[in-house]
C-alpha cells in the first residue's frame, strides 16, 4: 500500500484532488452540501473531535500525510489539523488559493467580521449576501428598510423581507448579470475566496458599479508545503504516495 493521505475538503478543488485518490486514502468532509458518490476513495463525514480527536484518528488510520483543502474561511478545521500534524510529527501540507484583488473600478468596503458587515451595509436597501449559509442564523434580524437576498447550498424558506437562494457555482457573468438586475441590489457582500467559480460577481459588481463588502480572510496556520494550484498539489502526491493522476476533471 502507497503512504495513506488524508484530503481535508468540501471545496470544487478539494474534489479534483479527491478523484484522484484511489481506495486506500481518505476524503473527509464536515458534513455539508452534497456528498461525492462517484470517488474511488473512501469518503468520511462529520467532525474528528477537534486537533486531539484527528490525532488519534491519524494514528488510528495509519496516516502519512495530511492535505488540507478546506475552504479559505475554514480557519478553525486548518488550526485543527496543523496540531494534529505537530502532534503526530506528520507532514501537513495545504492548498491556499490565491485572494481576489481589487481592480481598477471596483469599490471594496473590507471588513473583518458579521459586526463589521452589518455596519457596512446599513446606508443599502437590497443586499446580496454570496457569504454562505452565515446570513441564515440572522434572517430575524433584518432592519426595516432592507430586503436581503442570501444565496447559499442551503434551502430555506425566507420570509418577506429576506429570499434564500439555493445555487452552486460557477457562475457566469451572464447569470449574475441576470440576477443582479431581477434583484435590483445596491450592494454585494463577499467572502475573497479567491478562485475563478465565483469571481463572476466581482465583474459584474464592477460593471454595474455596485459596492462589494468583502469580508478578509482568517488567519491560517503555516503548513509544511504549500499549493496555489490543483495541479501543483497532483505532482506533489504522485511524487509523495505514487497517486494516478486521473478523472480529476470530470
Amino acid at each position: 500500500m502507497s503512504a495513506r493521505v488524508l484530503l481535508l475538503g468540501g471545496t470544487g478543488d478539494a474534489l479534483r484532488i479527491a478523484r484522484a485518490l484511489g481506495p486506500e486514502h481518505v476524503y473527509s468532509l464536515a458534513g455539508l452540501g452534497r456528498v461525492p458518490a462517484d470517488l474511488h476513495c473512501a469518503v468520511r463525514v462529520g467532525g474528528f473531535g477537534g486537533a486531539e480527536g484527528l490525532a488519534r484518528y491519524l494514528a488510528d488510520e495509519h496516516i502519512a500525510l495530511v492535505l488540507d483543502a478546506t475552504h479559505p474561511y475554514a480557519a478553525q478545521i486548518s488550526a485543527n489539523a496543523a496540531r494534529a500534524c505537530e502532534q503526530t510529527k506528520l507532514p501537513y501540507w495545504a492548498l491556499r488559493r490565491a485572494p481576489w484583488q481589487p481592480q481598477p473600478g471596483d469599490d471594496w468596503r473590507k471588513v473583518d467580521d458579521w459586526a463589521g458587515v452589518i455596519d457596512a451595509i446599513k446606508p443599502f436597501s437590497r443586499v446580496l449576501f454570496t457569504l454562505g449559509r452565515e446570513p441564515l442564523a440572522h434572517l430575524g434580524e433584518v432592519p426595516v428598510h432592507q430586503h436581503w437576498t442570501v444565496r447559499c447550498l442551503d434551502a430555506h424558506p425566507g420570509h418577506a423581507r429576506a429570499q434564500v437562494i439555493d445555487a452552486r457555482g460557477p457562475f457566469t457573468p451572464e447569470g449574475e448579470r441576470a440576477l443582479f438586475d431581477a434583484g435590483r441590489y445596491d450592494v454585494i457582500v463577499s467572502k475573497n475566496s479567491g478562485g475563478a467559480a465565483t469571481e463572476a460577481k466581482l465583474l459584474v459588481a464592477r460593471e454595474m458599479g455596485l459596492p462589494v463588502v468583502m469580508m478578509q480572510r482568517p488567519s491560517l496556520p503555516p503548513a509544511q508545503r504549500e499549493f496555489a494550484a490543483v495541479q501543483d498539489v497532483l505532482d506533489a502526491l504522485a511524487a509523495f504516495a505514487g497517486i494516478n493522476q486521473r478523472n480529476i476533471d470530470a
